[in-house]
């Protein structure tokens, strides 16, 4: 990369810190940015520069909202005894987009891995706990996903919930196991995501 402008190589040093970029991969990137007419250029700049200034996290379920409230938060036709508790905002996505759920969500913003560094007090568990306790839901659906951290984490979210008297007859339930192991759910097909779903079991 050291025959690239010092700019370019700049800008492959920081596509390479996206999720699954290599150092080629980030590379390619750059060359067709840099290829592309100016204006296209500029509007992915303007777009990137807006998402970071404008967007933020829903003070109830911390999913990606314009405002304190997210749109599925403060619409009344939801389902506000159900809580489907996922991983990250595009768990949502895919859930919103595959499924007939009219409930609520819960974004805990990652899972338990000691291998990255990430303890439960990194999560957004205490506040799940908090929101259990201060409203009348009947039902948790942990939809984290089917791998050793995603099942760690349902396992120490369910455990939390149990040890907490006011949160004893709360129904906990689990994705059934239509998703492949290993699997994230945002990949999933909207079928598989469906039966998974619709088959949940208690946990």
């Amino acid at each position: 990369m050291s025959t690239l402008p010092t700019n370019v190589q700049k800008l492959v040093q920081y596509l390479e810190r996206l999720p699954g970029l290599g150092p080629k991969s980030a590379a390619r990137i750059a060359m067709y940015i840099l290829k592309s007419p100016k204006n296209y250029a500029v509007e992915m700049a303007d777009v990137i520069k807006d998402i970071k200034e404008k967007v933020t996290y829903c003070k109830t379920c911390f999913n990606l909202s314009l405002s304190d409230t997210c749109d599925i938060c403060s619409d009344p036709r939801r389902d506000k005894s159900t809580i489907c508790i996922v991983e990250d905002a595009l768990d949502v996505v895919a859930f919103e987009q595959g499924v007939e759920f009219e409930g609520m969500y819960h974004v805990l913003g990652g899972v338990i891995s000691p291998v990255s560094g990430i303890g439960p007090e990194d999560l957004r568990i205490k506040e799940l706990i908090l929101r259990l306790q201060a409203g009348n839901v009947s039902e948790v659906i942990i939809s984290t996903n089917p791998n050793i951290e995603g099942e760690a984490t349902a396992m120490y979210i369910r455990q939390e919930i149990k040890v907490s008297p006011s949160l004893k007859k709360l129904k906990i339930t689990r994705l059934a196991r239509g998703l492949p192991t290993g699997a994230d759910l945002e990949y999933a097909d909207n079928t598989t995501l469906k039966r998974a779903f619709e088959g949940r079991s208690e946990f």
